[in-house]
């Protein structure tokens, strides 16, 4: 924990409610001056006044006091015990997959991001990491998965972008029985509505350019540990693959971050309202959002989350309509990407699971009709409106 408004930290932080925390984390005052946004400290070396008392912090690499704000930041929201900021999401999870060792292996959830499924089929695979894709609301898969040199189980949930929901409690009581490391990709949910290091997952993490960030103007990634002993590993990894954070961006990910339950509120009250609008709809094949009654995993999302987010993914029937809606939505961004303060509509197919093989994407059910919308904070009759004319086209 770094100095600054350490004072404020002490007082009880623990107890307050999370949007009290959001907005009082520890270093939201500058303990020196007073000030009222934490200082960027932009310095990649800090002097040794004493050899024998080295400062705290002596190269940005291995630490910075922005960046450290941050990393506390998180771990607070979490419920961890040391966050850690990365120059992007991809790189917070490939860092954390260095925790394994050629030889290892991996459970992974079928319709994981296209990026962690080309970082696992495409270079971890080079180096000897395994990995198996199995149907994560299956816990009888999960088992069949265990391999004499599995080390590690990694959870989406919900799934991107299909939002297919992991029973996060029931694989991470598993896992512990096998000595499993376990690591779960909160990015959809955020700790505003779920925590799973408070079930006993071991890491979370965080694409923190999405609903964390919230603006559309930061790239980063966070991961949070259960342990010190984990921490300390992630640490070591951090500062040997060099993948942090700048300081610029640590300071706008906070800025970000001091809105997130406002933001992820309101987006969620209309991605409701947006799913049961296009489940009523007849062109509209099927729709895929944890809030809706058929959904198949709202009992158990309910169980381990607080809401149901704000990203609706649905089917138009076919890959020619798909981007007949893409190219007449006026709203949206069409884009990589979701969790912005604009709505953001993207395609699978072409974009965030581009890496993904044709047939490997249809047999997760992402198929090339499939859409998916983050619903940002326009209002959800401008959205539905505009929606509804790139439909009739």
């Amino acid at each position: 924990m770094s100095d600054l408004g350490k004072g404020h930290q002490d007082k009880g932080k623990q107890e307050r409610k999370f949007a009290t925390k959001l907005l009082h984390f520890g270093s939201e005052i500058d303990g020196a001056t007073g000030a009222s946004s934490v200082p960027i400290y932009q310095a990649s070396t800090f002097h040794h006044a004493d050899i024998f008392n080295p400062p705290v912090h002596d190269y940005s690499r291995s630490g910075n006091p922005t960046r450290q704000a941050l990393e506390d930041y998180i771990a607070l929201l979490e419920g961890g015990v040391h966050g850690f900021a990365y120059s992007s999401g991809m790189a917070a999870i490939s860092s954390t997959f260095m925790l394994l060792s050629a030889g290892d292996h991996m459970i992974v959830t079928e319709d994981v991001y296209g990026g962690t499924y080309r970082l696992l089929t495409s270079i971890l695979n080079r180096h000897g990491i395994e990995s198996t894709f199995v149907d994560m609301t299956d816990l009888e898969q999960v088992k069949a998965a265990l391999k004499p040199n599995t080390k590690a189980v990694y959870m989406e949930t919900p799934s991107n972008p299909t939002l297919k929901i992991t029973d996060i409690e029931a694989v991470t009581k598993w896992a512990k029985e096998h000595d499993l490391l376990t690591m779960v990709d909160n990015t959809f949910m955020t700790p505003y509505y779920q925590r799973p290091i408070e079930v006993g997952v071991d890491i979370v993490l965080h694409s923190a350019t999405k609903f964390l960030g919230g603006h559309s103007d930061v790239l980063a990634g966070l991961a949070v540990a259960r342990t010190e002993e984990i921490g300390r590993q992630l640490k070591q990894l951090q500062n040997g693959l060099g993948t942090v954070l700048g300081v610029q961006e640590s300071w706008l990910l906070m800025r970000g971050m001091k809105t997130l339950q406002a933001r992820m509120k309101h987006s969620e009250e209309s991605a409701a309202v947006l799913a049961a609008w296009l489940k009523g709809r007849q062109d509209i094949t099927q729709v895929f959002y944890p809030g809706l009654i058929d959904h198949p995993g709202r009992e158990i999302h309910e169980k381990q989350s607080t809401g149901y987010g704000a990203v609706v993914s649905f089917d138009v029937g076919s890959g020619e309509r798909a981007k007949q809606v893409l190219n007449r939505a006026q709203i949206p961004l069409v884009a990589v990407s979701l969790g912005a303060v604009e709505s953001i509509l993207s395609y699978p197919a072409m974009m965030s699971h581009a890496a993904m093989p044709a047939e490997v994407r249809l047999e997760r059910g992402i198929t090339d009709g499939l859409l998916r919308f983050s619903v940002g904070l326009e209002d959800v009759d401008d959205l539905i409106a505009d929606l509804d004319q790139a439909l009739q086209g």
